[in-house]
């Protein structure tokens, strides 16, 4: 079991805009944006105390889902190597890499290399994945993709283990022993896997099998049930590191429309409603800003930073 978040604080990441430009949450801007805006926002967040950055993860979007999609997904590999190396103390995290898609060993390289690059900072996150089309053009198994994925679980466990230059595992789909991988993780003893999805089968592997737990967007009214379905199936194990995904955020009064779901308003009133987060369970919040171009989302960071996040372990009011 491999914890990485502080037991006596709630903590923020975000992911990075540009890098994908799905319309369930991109921003119309970011179609026109490019990797020094993906820096600029990279380094924003390592300099304000955002806890992580995440990178999602397709290889290949079917035509008939690109006007929703978009066919713009950076590899999280590369991004969050690019992202490394202009940052000094942010964890990098995949949310979520579609790992079975993958050998695990393709994966344990990969990933190593990045938490070896970055001297210590990754988080991995793997999920279920959910395109048939992109499993069937990388002759991946769709149907079969949860059970691929636990054993991908347990064979990362070991790749990425301490002592595991020569990784030894024997599964049902994946077998390897006497194959040396370098370099090696700079974490101990190896770097955290976090899980992500909502659905029964995701909370079951998350529970058995993960470090941490990403909810894919769960609404606040289901958010607790799936925390007290993740205990019971914990059992008496070490607990989760549990993560949410907020609201779309905008600090202070808007002066334009930014949606009827966004959190609105002084930075107390955002605080208040952010601190039923922690009181459920979660550890760590998952936030996004709405914004008009670059430069008010790098307003919105450091507002949230400097006016919002010193009041999320405050006790409510009474």
């Amino acid at each position: 079991m491999v914890r990485v978040l502080p037991q006596d604080r709630l903590v923020y990441g975000m992911q990075l805009p540009v890098q994908s430009l799905s319309t369930l949450y991109a921003e119309p801007w970011e179609t026109e944006a490019g990797p020094r805006d993906l820096l600029a926002v990279a380094r924003a967040a390592d300099r304000l105390g955002f806890f992580y950055l995440g990178c999602c993860d397709h290889v290949a979007v079917p035509r008939r889902l690109a006007d929703t999609m978009s066919t713009t997904w950076y590899d999280p590999v590369a991004t969050l190597s690019y992202v490394a190396a202009v940052t000094d103390r942010i964890r990098l995290l995949s949310h979520v890499a579609v790992a079975a898609l993958r050998h695990p060993l393709i994966t344990a390289k990969q990933y190593a290399t990045v938490d070896h690059l970055s001297d210590g900072r990754l988080i991995l996150g793997v999920g279920a994945g959910h395109v048939p089309e992109e499993f069937a053009a990388l002759g991946a198994d769709f149907t079969g993709r949860g059970a691929v994925l636990d054993e991908t679980v347990d064979a990362l466990k070991s790749a990425l283990g301490t002592d595991a230059e020569f990784p030894d595992f024997c599964g049902e789909r994946f077998a390897f022993q006497d194959l040396g991988q370098r370099p090696r993780p700079v974490q101990r003893p190896r770097p955290p896997l976090w899980v992500g999805g909502s659905s029964p089968a995701a909370l079951r592997r998350a529970a058995r099998r993960g470090d941490g737990w990403l909810p894919q967007g769960d609404p606040r009214d289901a958010l607790a049930g799936h925390i007290a379905t993740l205990r019971r199936l914990r059992g008496d194990r070490e607990p989760l590191d549990i993560g949410a995904i907020t609201e779309p955020l905008y600090v202070g009064v808007p002066a334009w429309h930014v949606g009827r779901r966004t959190l609105s308003g002084p930075p107390e009133r955002l605080a208040e409603s952010l601190r039923a987060y922690p009181a459920m369970g979660v550890g760590q919040i998952q936030v996004r800003f709405r914004s008009r171009d670059i430069c008010e989302l790098l307003v919105q960071m450091a507002a949230f930073a400097s006016e919002v996040a010193p009041l999320l372990d405050e006790a409510p009011a009474r």
